[in-house]
């Protein structure tokens, strides 16, 4: 069974309710069906009803069986914002910006989650990232004690070309552009966290460089070996190991040869990225060429689950964070 799979059937088991703030876009129309009809979840779709409900029929769906809200209509707006406008008065906010707040689907559907309407929330297919990411730190905020809201990806290895199979994570291949030793830290240590609660398992975490144990110096180098002492430090069960270059980190023969005394034994499943860049560069690589499947962006240090999309998702991709959306809110 593969870790879709698996996602799968655990978000079946007990599904919820996930707000779908761009509810007229026919590929979040189409995965909503989709998860409505496997039971994985109870879709919220937002958005204007008239639109919403001709995609739905449009699609093959009856319409009145799904919960559609206008956020510029809904008769819980006025509640939404005056908690928008509590939250965000020491930013200057008063009521009137806080109800044009609210009227933006974004932040509607964090509002839900925020007051437990709904379970999670799942956007990126029509906004950015920065919109989308900026809502869910606004209105759903950071989980106690976390610091660094970071992002990462589920890459799941399953084509018979793959020299090895299963899943690994990608981290942070959507938020941190430049992180510090101590960001670094908590995305590895947050990057863990997720695989064992989507994929399960041992986290065997990969601090990635372009050196292996010391085979160069260079101040991007010492960052990456201060973050690996810190998240040591924070996490001294956690097997890590940094700096290591990918191949000594993938590959046992290659970890053998360049770190023989990684614990990893080059069979890393959580690879973290020095920056941004890299890791963004990184995953559309593996994805693009490489052929991998990749989940994701998944949020990671929010006090709920709130996901994002890339632009160029495809239904499937929809109905699949969805799922993985689901889990979370567990």
């Amino acid at each position: 069974m593969s870790a879709l799979d698996d996602i799968l059937e655990r978000a079946r088991a007990n599904p919820k309710h996930i707000v779908l703030p761009e509810g007229e876009d026919p590929r979040i129309v189409d995965g909503a069906i989709r998860a409505k009809k496997e039971g994985i979840a109870t879709p919220i779709l937002l958005g204007n009803s008239d639109k919403v409900s001709s995609l739905l029929e449009q699609a093959g769906a009856t319409a009145s069986e799904f919960q559609i809200i206008d956020p510029s209509t809904s008769e819980r707006a006025g509640t939404y914002a005056e908690s928008y406008e509590a939250l965000r008065r020491h930013k200057g906010v008063d009521l009137e910006a806080a109800r044009a707040a609210i009227a933006n689907p974004l932040n509607f559907g964090a509002m839900m989650v925020r007051l437990g309407d709904a379970d999670g929330s799942l956007a990126g297919a029509i906004t950015t990232t920065a919109d989308t990411v900026r809502a869910a730190l606004q209105i759903i905020g950071r989980a106690d004690g976390e610091k660094t809201v970071s992002s990462c990806f589920l890459m799941i290895l399953d084509q018979p070309h793959h020299m090895r199979k299963g899943t690994v994570v990608f981290a942070d291949c959507g938020l941190v552009v430049e992180p510090t030793p101590e960001q670094l830290a908590a995305i590895a240590i947050s990057s863990a966290s997720s695989f064992e609660s989507l994929v399960g398992g041992t986290p065997k975490v990969a601090m990635l460089s372009f050196s292996t144990a010391g085979s160069a110096s260079h101040p991007r180098v010492t960052r990456v070996k201060e973050a690996t002492e810190i998240a040591r430090g924070l996490h001294p069960d956690l097997t890590l190991f940094g700096e290591i270059q990918f191949d000594a980190a993938f590959v046992p023969s290659v970890g053998a040869s360049k770190a023989p005394d990684s614990p990893l034994k080059g069979d890393a499943n959580i690879l973290v990225f020095p920056n941004l860049e890299a890791a963004n560069i990184g995953y559309k690589i593996a994805q693009r060429i490489g052929g991998a499947t990749a989940l994701g962006p998944i949020l990671q240090g929010l006090a709920h689950p709130a996901n994002d999309l890339s632009r160029g998702c495809s239904a499937e991709d929809v109905f699949s964070m969805i799922a993985v959306t689901a889990v979370q809110a567990k």
